[in-house]
């Protein structure tokens, strides 16, 4: 036996053996080193070297991609048309409607073998409401939730409701907020022509208990992708309705400066040396996946509830903050990313300069034949280095300053901005201030605002939820969730629990009245 062999029993062996790991989580384990086992799709030996130095990074999607990064069904036109697939007729009624979600959700694929997105809830179940009264729907609404966290246990499952007022949108919000849980995910949609502020109030209420939801500039994704055709998934990430994305790959910009002479040759050189190196990868993995695996011969693609066409490469970048200190250093300037105007200003060229190679490139699957640009939230194994456009954990200003200072690059992200604002607990006997500070925010234009709030057992790592105290146990105990592993690790390798809270007052009211 060879030592490659031998090192991939003993591999095996480890996650079969390991007590802590459930039936199902040991089959993903072993699912994933089997991947590993595969040949690696074709690309050139430049862009090798850079994903082996840690310059460009394909997130670990597997080697022969099979299955979409993050899949988006028309879950609406599933509830009308019903599967024959699945043998389902069209749904007739509520318990119907919930009972079909149910079923379709183990039927949609992403990067972590659960639904990534779950719909836009609200919309989706109001045609199937009926005359079922405020509490008959509030427990099936509360039984559901249950259900959902305890048959598919992932963070990065996600749900929309919003921007209208409307009792599904109010229940969801209610059953989030009392149970707490980690899965799923939840974005509410924010639209200032719409929604009613008692509405948002609810929201962002909901932020100082339990740090969910995020709150989604609806115009802003309406703009980029059409009115209702988009969805928020995973943490941040907006992508096309009944499409999704093919892959997910990310450039360090943290190592593209190292690499770099000064600012110039950044910007002339080096960016777009690693910027094609990265559509290399989107392209080469995306092929696979649309042109060897059959993915695209599913029976979600034959019932129309997903279109090829609608899938994207989300070209993602993370290490805005060090990358831009790297520069100005060389240079022989000593500035603060988030504390400097100059530091700031040269973060926002890098953004557009990135919107810009990203829009002049073709890509082979892409929306329109283009990749959509992503602000990255991280993983858990990076080291040094800082999440999307982000100012560096232990750093943050007040959250007005840090606010004002990083909403300009949100214009460039179609695919969504990772930035989470972590405000001292005081602001639970607060709430007001939440809320000024989330709607200036999103006039100011955040895509997303997203807060954590300090002494909260149920915090944001990346952007999606764990409990600290699941973290705690973890090492001991294990977790039934398949994402507490992912904050353990992060909290170990990263200085993510390291974010300063700051205090939310009347700070909140210039960054409110500036927009108005």
């Amino acid at each position: 036996m060879s030592h490659s062999e031998a090192s991939l029993r003993q591999r095996l062996r480890t996650i079969v053996n390991d007590a802590k790991l459930s039936v199902k989580q040991k089959n993903q384990f072993l699912a994933l080193e089997a991947e590993a086992m595969l040949e690696y799709v074709s690309i050139s030996p430049a862009l090798q070297e850079a994903m082996a130095q840690g310059v460009v990074c394909d997130m670990f999607e597997g080697h022969a991609p099979f299955k979409p990064r993050y899949v988006l069904p028309d879950y609406a036109r599933f509830l009308r048309q019903g599967s024959e697939y699945l043998e389902l007729d069209p749904a007739q009624d509520f318990d119907d409607a919930l009972n079909m979600l149910t079923i379709l959700y183990h039927h949609v694929p992403s990067v972590t073998n659960i639904p990534v997105y779950l719909g836009q809830l609200d919309e989706l179940l109001l045609p199937y409401l009926g005359d079922l009264s405020e509490a008959q729907l509030y427990k099936k609404i509360k039984l559901f939730w249950i259900m959902l966290d305890r048959t598919l246990p992932d963070a990065f499952m996600h749900v929309n409701v919003g921007p209208t007022d409307n009792i599904l949108c109010r229940t969801i919000l209610q059953v989030d907020a009392e149970l707490k849980q980690i899965a799923p995910n939840l974005t509410f949609l924010y639209d200032p022509a719409v929604t009613p502020d008692d509405l948002l109030r609810q929201a962002t209420d909901n932020i100082c208990q339990c740090s969910k939801p995020h709150i989604a500039n609806y115009p802003l994704h309406a703009a980029a992708y059409g009115d209702r055709q988009f969805g928020i998934v995973s943490c941040y990430n907006s992508l096309p309705l009944a499409g999704g994305a093919n892959t997910l790959v990310r450039l360090n910009l943290k190592e593209v400066a190292q690499r770099s002479e000064d600012p110039e040759d950044f910007f002339s050189q080096q960016l777009p040396q690693f910027a094609e190196l990265m559509f290399e990868l989107m392209d080469a993995r995306s092929s696979y996946l649309h042109e060897q695996s059959g993915f695209f011969d599913s029976f979600l693609v034959k019932e129309a509830l997903i279109d090829e066409a609608k899938f994207a490469p989300m070209f993602g970048i993370y290490g805005m903050a060090e990358a831009v200190e790297l520069l100005l250093n060389k240079q022989g300037r000593e500035q603060k990313y988030g504390h400097s105007e100059e530091a700031n200003a040269l973060g926002l060229a890098i953004s557009q300069r990135l919107a810009q190679l990203v829009e002049s490139r073709e890509v082979k699957y892409g929306l329109a034949g283009k990749a959509l640009l992503h602000a990255q939230g991280g993983i858990s194994l990076d080291r040094g280095v800082t999440p999307g456009v982000r100012i560096a954990y232990g750093h943050e200003p007040d959250p007005v300053s840090y606010v004002l200072a990083n909403a300009a690059h949100h214009a460039f992200y179609t695919a969504g901005v990772s930035d989470i604002l972590t405000i001292d607990e005081t602001v639970k006997n607060n709430p007001e201030a939440m809320f000024n500070l989330c709607k200036g925010a999103l006039a100011a234009g955040y895509r997303e605002f997203t807060a954590n709030v300090a002494g909260n057992d149920l915090v944001r790592i990346t952007g999606y939820m764990v409990r600290l105290s699941d973290i705690a146990r973890y090492a001991q105990q294990g977790s039934r969730s398949n994402t507490t592993f992912l904050g353990a690790e992060a909290a170990s390798n990263t200085e993510v629990l390291q974010r300063k809270a700051r205090v939310v007052s009347m700070e909140t009211t210039p960054l409110y009245d500036a927009q108005h």
